[in-house]
Formats: structure tokens, sequence, C-alpha cells
């Protein structure tokens, strides 16, 4: 139960194949165009087919698979230019987001950051991939949700799976040691109130991250 609303059996274990599959796909375990097959993926799982279709929906709405006439559902493509477009993106709006977030911090905020980047660590030490980057995007997504502008939150919400994937296929190749340490820096210039230098250091921290994975 959770409050007075049963939970489905179905949706608890459409949740787990929901959960595995994103796994496989930001692992590279499933590469861009592998087709998934509801038959295959039940069998795989000893389970129905109902609460696969439930998880394959719920991945073709966050963006990670798409439906192709013929091959039914596949795992979505992400491309280099699409990539260095969402960056040059960030670049401009996640500055603007910052600078106008920082008007309202407040300390239960520096230390709700505090505590992400305590558990991206912790994550990193488990070497947790998965967390790892659902965290980074809750540490980024927070700007776009403080400083109040949903046009902005919006373009968030739209890239974000794409953010993700990137970062899972380079983090496959590079280490993700400083990255914690990258993000400490980051909230020790937003407590310093100096509005341009924060900006400057996120987009700094945003185009180096592309130099070093996308060249």
């Amino acid at each position: 139960m959770y409050g007075n609303v049963p939970i489905s059996p179905v949706n608890s274990i459409s949740e787990h194949v929901y959960t595995a599959l994103k796994k496989e796909i930001l692992a590279g375990d499933l590469q861009p165009g592998a087709r998934l097959l509801v038959l295959e993926i039940a069998k795989k799982f000893n389970i129905s087919q109902a609460p696969v279709r439930e998880a394959l929906e719920r991945l073709k709405s966050a963006g990670f698979i798409t439906g192709i006439p013929n091959k039914g559902s596949v795992v979505s493509n992400i491309t280099s230019k699409e990539i260095r477009d969402i960056f040059e993106l960030r670049e401009i709006i996640e500055g603007f987001a910052v600078r106008r977030s920082m008007e309202h911090l407040i300390e239960e905020d520096f230390l709700y950051l505090e505590d992400i980047i305590h558990k991206m660590d912790l994550a990193h030490e488990q070497n947790d991939i998965l967390n790892i980057l659902e965290l980074d995007m809750e540490f980024h997504g927070f700007f776009y949700r403080r400083c109040d502008n949903h046009m902005i939150l919006e373009l968030w919400n739209r890239m974000r799976i794409k953010v993700m994937r990137f970062m899972a296929i380079s983090n496959r190749h590079y280490s993700t040691d400083e990255l914690a340490d990258w993000h400490l820096r980051l909230v020790e210039v937003l407590r310093s109130g100096d509005t341009v230098l924060a900006e400057q250091t996120f987009i700094e921290h945003m185009h180096s991250y592309k130099m070093i994975h996308l060249n």
C-alpha cells in the first residue's frame, strides 16, 4: 500500500522492467537502433506482456526509445550534432537560470545542492553510473526549476534525456573521479554571491566537458 492506494503488481513489475531497460540503454548494452521486442523482453524477465508494454510506453515518453514502422520499438538515436547543439543551448540558458536563481537562494538550497554532491561521491565509489547521471541532472535541473521560467524548464525537460545519454557514453571512457569536486566548486561560487562569476563558472564547466568529450 502507498497511503490508501494499493500498488498494482503489474505496475511494480513494469517499474522493474523500465529501470532495467533504462540502465541497459544508458550503459550502452542496448545501442541506438536496437529493437525492443515485447515477446523477447517478457521471456527474458519471465513475465506477461502487459508490464513490458507499459515499461516500453514509459521509455518512449521519456525519449529513450522511439517507434519505427515495421520495426516496432527501437532505442532512439543521438548524434554528435545534437549534442553540440544541446551544449550550446545549455551554455546560454543555464547561465541565465543560475543568475536568476541566485537572487533567491537561501542556506537550505546550498545544503540541498551539497547533499546531492555527497550522494554523487558515494555513487562514484559504488560505480553506480545511473545514479551518478541522475544526481548530476538533479543538480543542474535545480536551477532550471528555481529560476521560475517555465519555458526554460520546458527546454531542460526536453533535452535532459539526451544529455544523460551522452554523458553515459562519455563516462564509459573517462573517469568521474573529479565530478563531485567540480560541483563543489560550483557551489562555492554560488555562495560567493558573484552572479557574473557564477554564470561564467557554470558555462566553463559545461564548455570544458563538451570539449573533452566531443573532440
